[in-house]
C-alpha cells in the first residue's frame, strides 16, 4: 500500500474501515432464518466470483464476475444483512481463487469493504423503492421499482468506489476511468438483477432445483463479457507491440545520432534510464512517462544543425559559436514537431535546457511555467554531463557531481526534481550500469570483411576523387539525417511502392541517381521482379524479369556482393528489353534480411563511371536498412490482402465489404448519388453439400463467385458474405437499374450448368434482393437488412413456383435440384421491409 500516492492510500483506508464498521454494526443482526439457503448462497456466490473476467486497467489488475446476481438472490431471500455477508466472502474468493498472481493484503481487504458498502446502499434502495427486504413481491408492477432500483445503486457505488481509487492511483480523470472500464458493464447488473428474481421465484415455488435454470443468462453474460474483454485485450497488446515498435525505431535513431560522438556513446541510454525513473518517481501518468521516455531520446538532436568542430571544441567558445550552440533545443523541437506522436515530445525538448530561474534558453521561461517532463530532463542532462568525459572537461565523481546539483536547485534546477532524483539515483544508477553491460553494436559504416566489394572488372580503376574535410562533415551529417528518415519508415503501415517512394527521395541525397529500381526475389521461380521504378524510363524498368544469374542483379542475386560502375546494359539484355544507351554506369546492392536474400536495390545514372567506392558504401548501408523495411512492407501488404479475401472463392471478405460500403455509403452521401446493394443466396446449396460432398458445394461456390465477377461492372464489388451467400455493392446505381442487374446476375446463375461428379450435371439458381441507399436506409445496416428481407421473399415466392421436392429432369435433359424440403417460410411484406430498413426486423 506504501506504493500508492497519498491520498489514494487515504481514500482506500477509509473504504475499508466503512466496510469493517458496518460489518461490526449489522453483521450480528442477521437473522439466518434459513441456514440452508444462506449457506447455499454463500457457496454460489463464491463458485461464481471464481469465474471472473480481467478488466481492461492500465495498472490495475481488477476483476469481474456474475456473483453479483447471487447477491441479488440473497436481498430477495434473505435480506440485506445476510446479503452483506454473502457478498464480502465472494469479494474474497474472487480476490484469492484463479489468480495469476496473488492480491496485495489491502486490495482483498478494499473489495471486501466496497461489497460491504454496496450491499447496505442496494437494501437501503431497494426498500425505499417499496421492497420488502427478506420477501419476494410477485407481481410484475410491485417488484419492478424496487428492483430496478437495486440493480441501479448497485452498478453506481460498486463501480463508482473502484473508479474512485483507480482514478487516484493512476491520476486519471474519474469520469473516463468510470466511463471506459466500467459503464460498458452496466447492462450485466440489470441482467443479473432480472435472472435473480426469475431464481428466487423458481426456490420459492419450485425449490432449488427448477432455480438453476437461471444459470443460463448468467453464464451467457460471462462468457459474452470473456470474448469482448479478450478482444479488448488483444487490440491493446497490438497497440503495445506497434508502440513498442515505434520506439525502438526512435531509439535506433537516436543511437544513430549519439554515435557522431564517440565520447559520448552511451550518453542517450543514460539519460533515458534516469528520465524514465525520475518521472515515474514524480508521479507522471503513463503517456506523460513516455513522453519523458521519447524526449530523453531525442532531446540533442538539433544538434544535427551544429558543426561538428563546435562539438568537439576542447576550449572555450566564442560568443558567436556559443549562440550556434543554442539553436539547437528549437532546431530539435522543429524537427520531432513534424511527428505525430501520441504524447508531448517537442515542448520537452524545446525547453530542456530553460533554468528555473529564468536565465536558461531559448525562451526564458521561469519556474513551474517550464514543462515537468524538461525539468527533469534538464537535471538528468546536466548529471550525465558532469559525470562524463567531454573534449570541455573531464568525468566529476557521482559525489562531486550531486553536491554541484544541490548547489544548483533553486537557480539552474527545479530543487524538487533534484530532491526525487538525489533519492533514486542509486536504483537508477544500477539500471543504467546493466543496460551499458548489455553487448554493443559496431557503429563503423566501413565493411570489415570483403563481403560487398565491387567485383573484379567491375569497377573502374580510375582514382577516386579527393575531397575536403568539410566536405566529409557535411556527407556525414547528411548520412545520419537521411538513415532517420528511412528509419522513420519502420513500423509504418506502408505498401512497397509507398516505402521505396520514400526511400528512393531520401536516397537521392545520398547517392545521386538517374533511375533507381526495386527487384524482389521470387523463390519458386529463381527470378528476379522489379516491384519499384522512378526516374528515366521508369516505364520499361517497371516491367523487366530477370532469372537469377543473369545481368547485373542477377549477379548480386547468386553472389550477395555489391556491383560498382558496372555497364546497366547488362539487365536490359537479361530482361529481354532494347538496351537505354543513355545510361552509362549502374550500383546495385543486396538487400539481404535475417540471411535471406530478399532482392535487390539497383541505381542507374546517366554519366559514365560515375559511382565510386563511397557511394557503394553508402548504399550498401542504406540496403541494410531498407532491406528490413522493405520484407516488412511486403509482410504487410501479403497480409493485408489475405485478411480482406476470402481464401475459398478469391472474392472480398466481409471485413472488405464493410470498409469499402462504408467508404461507398459516406462518398454517395456526399455527392447525392445511390448505391445499390444486392444480396443473393443460392438456392438448394446444402442439396448439393449433403448429396455430393462438401468438396462439390466448394467447387459450386467457386463456380458462382466467377459468374456473379464476371457481371458486374469493374469498379463494382462482389463480395462472399457468408456461407452461400454473396453481397454485390453497385456504385452510383438506382433501383431500376439494380433490378435488371439483380435478374441479369440470376439468370447468369441459372445458366451456369454444374458439374458435381462426372455425368451428373446440375442447374443453379439463386435469390437475390435489391436495396438503395439512400432510399432503404440511411447506414449499411439498414439497407443490408432490408436487402436480406427482400432477397427472403424472392426465396419464397421461388420455392412456391416450383414446389417439386424430389430432383426432376428439365426438358433439356439436365439434372434439376428440388426447391428444397423445409418448409417454406412466412411471407415477408413490405411493411416487414419497410421496418427493416429502420433496423426494427
Amino acid at each position: 500500500m506504501q506504493s500508492l500516492p497519498v491520498t489514494a492510500r487515504i481514500y482506500v483506508g477509509a473504504v475499508i474501515a466503512a466496510g469493517a464498521a458496518l460489518l461490526a454494526w449489522l453483521g450480528p443482526r442477521a437473522t439466518f432464518h434459513d441456514p440452508l439457503l444462506f449457506v447455499a448462497l454463500l457457496l454460489a456466490s463464491s463458485l461464481a466470483s471464481a469465474f471472473k473476467v480481467s478488466l481492461p486497467l492500465s495498472r490495475d489488475s481488477s476483476t469481474m464476475s456474475v456473483s453479483y446476481a447471487v447477491d441479488f438472490i440473497a436481498l430477495l431471500l434473505l435480506g440485506p444483512h445476510e446479503a452483506m455477508l454473502i457478498a464480502v466472502v465472494s469479494a474474497w474468493s474472487q480476490c484469492t481463487l484463479r489468480m495469476a498472481a496473488p492480491n496485495p493484503f489491502y486490495r482483498t481487504l478494499f473489495s471486501m469493504a466496497c461489497l460491504a458498502v454496496t450491499m447496505q446502499a442496494t437494501g437501503f434502495a431497494y426498500a425505499a423503492a417499496g421492497g420488502v427486504t427478506g420477501a419476494v413481491i410477485w407481481t410484475l408492477g410491485g417488484l419492478a421499482r424496487p428492483l430496478v432500483a437495486a440493480a441501479g445503486v448497485y452498478f453506481i457505488v460498486n463501480t463508482l468506489s473502484i473508479a474512485v481509487a483507480i482514478s487516484l492511483t493512476t491520476r486519471q480523470s474519474l469520469f473516463s476511468v468510470w466511463r471506459e472500464n466500467f459503464l460498458w458493464s452496466a447492462p450485466s447488473y440489470f441482467v443479473g438483477a432480472g435472472a435473480a428474481a426469475v431464481a428466487a421465484w423458481a426456490i420459492i415455488t419450485s425449490g432449488m432445483w427448477l432455480a438453476l435454470l437461471a444459470v443460463a443468462p448468467l453464464y451467457l453474460t460471462y462468457r459474452t463479457y470473456k470474448v469482448y474483454l479478450g478482444r479488448i485485450e488483444d487490440e491493446r497488446r497490438h497497440g503495445e507491440e506497434m508502440a513498442d515498435l515505434h520506439l525502438a525505431t526512435i531509439e535506433a535513431l537516436a543511437l544513430a545520432i549519439d554515435a557522431k560522438d564517440q565520447t559520448t556513446q552511451t550518453h542517450i541510454r543514460r539519460v533515458q534510464v534516469y528520465a524514465t525513473g525520475l518521472a515515474r518517481a514524480l508521479g507522471m501518468s503513463d503517456n506523460e512517462v513516455q513522453g519523458v521516455k521519447t524526449a530523453a531520446l531525442l532531446h540533442d538532436i538539433g544538434k544535427l544543425a551544429v558543426p561538428e568542430h563546435i562539438l568537439a571544441k576542447p576550449g572555450p567558445l566564442t560568443q558567436e559559436e556559443f549562440q550556434k550552440i543554442r539553436i539547437h533545443p528549437q532546431v530539435g523541437a522543429e524537427i520531432i514537431s513534424a511527428v505525430p506522436f501520441p504524447y508531448p515530445v517537442a515542448p520537452l525538448i524545446l525547453s530542456h535546457h530553460e533554468r528555473w530561474d529564468g536565465k536558461g534558453y531559448p525562451q526564458g521561461l521561469k519556474g513551474d511555467d517550464i514543462p515537468l517532463g524538461a525539468r527533469i530532463l534538464t537535471v538528468v542532462d546536466y548529471f550525465d554531463a558532469l559525470t562524463s568525459d567531454r573534449p570541455y572537461h573531464k568525468a566529476m565523481t557521482p559525489e562531486a557531481a550531486l553536491l554541484l546539483l544541490q548547489d544548483e536547485a533553486g537557480r539552474a534546477l527545479d530543487p524538487g526534481v533534484v530532491e526525487i532524483f538525489t533519492e533514486k539515483l542509486p536504483e537508477m544508477t544500477r539500471e543504467a550500469q546493466e543496460l551499458e553491460a548489455a553487448p554493443g553494436r559496431r557503429l563503423s559504416l566501413e565493411p570489415t570483411s570483403d563481403l560487398g566489394r565491387p567485383a573484379v572488372g567491375f569497377q573502374s580503376e580510375l582514382t577516386p576523387k579527393s575531397s575536403s574535410v568539410f566536405d566529409d562533415i557535411a556527407l556525414a551529417h547528411r548520412e545520419i539525417y537521411a538513415l532517420y528518415e528511412i528509419a522513420q519508415t519502420m513500423g509504418t503501415s506502408l505498401g512497397v511502392a509507398d516505402t521505396m517512394a520514400l526511400i528512393a527521395s531520401k536516397l537521392t541525397n545520398l547517392v545521386p541517381f538517374s533511375s533507381c529500381v526495386l527487384f524482389l526475389y521470387d523463390e519458386e521461380e529463381d527470378l528476379l521482379r522489379c516491384r519499384f521504378a522512378t526516374g528515366i524510363e521508369s516505364d520499361v524498368l517497371g516491367s523487366m524479369t530477370i532469372r537469377a544469374g543473369d545481368g547485373l542483379s542477377g549477379w548480386v542475386a547468386r553472389n550477395r556482393r555489391p556491383l560498382v560502375n558496372a555497364r546497366p546494359g547488362a539487365d536490359f539484355d537479361a530482361a529481354g528489353v532494347p538496351n537505354q544507351t543513355w545510361l552509362n554506369s549502374a550500383l546495385v546492392a543486396p538487400l539481404v534480411f535475417n540471411d535471406r536474400f530478399i532482392g535487390t536495390l539497383a541505381v542507374y545514372h546517366a554519366d559514365v563511371d560515375f559511382y565510386t567506392d563511397d557511394h557503394r558504401r553508402l548504399l550498401d548501408r542504406v540496403s541494410e536498412q531498407a532491406a528490413a523495411v522493405i520484407h516488412n512492407s511486403i509482410v504487410f501488404e501479403q497480409t493485408q490482402e489475405d485478411s480482406l479475401t476470402d481464401p475459398l472463392t478469391g472474392l472480398p471478405n466481409t471485413r472488405f465489404m464493410f470498409l469499402h460500403l462504408s467508404r461507398e455509403l459516406a462518398r454517395a452521401e456526399r455527392m447525392k448519388t445511390e448505391v445499390a446493394l444486392l444480396v443473393m443466396d443460392l438456392d438448394n446449396f446444402k442439396e448439393i453439400n449433403d448429396t455430393y460432398g462438401h468438396n462439390a458445394g466448394d467447387r459450386a461456390l467457386r463456380e458462382v463467385a466467377r459468374v456473379l465477377r464476371a457481371g458486374i461492372r469493374p469498379y463494382d464489388i462482389c463480395i462472399r458474405y457468408a456461407g452461400d451467400e454473396f453481397v454485390v455493392v453497385l456504385a452510383g446505381c438506382g433501383l431500376e437499374e439494380a433490378e435488371r442487374k439483380r435478374m441479369e446476375l440470376q439468370r447468369a446463375v441459372e445458366e451456369l450448368v454444374f458439374e458435381p461428379r462426372p455425368g451428373r450435371r446440375l442447374r443453379m439458381g439463386m435469390s437475390a434482393g435489391a436495396a438503395i441507399f439512400p432510399r432503404d436506409g440511411d447506414g449499411y445496416e439498414a439497407i443490408m437488412a432490408t436487402a436480406d428481407s427482400r432477397m427472403y421473399r424472392d426465396k419464397t415466392r421461388r420455392k412456391q413456383a416450383d414446389p417439386l421436392q424430389t430432383v426432376a429432369t428439365g426438358t433439356d435433359g439436365l439434372t434439376v435440384l428440388p426447391a428444397g424440403r423445409a418448409a417454406a417460410p412466412p411471407e415477408v411484406s413490405d411493411v416487414d421491409i419497410q421496418r427493416a430498413g429502420f433496423g426494427v426486423l
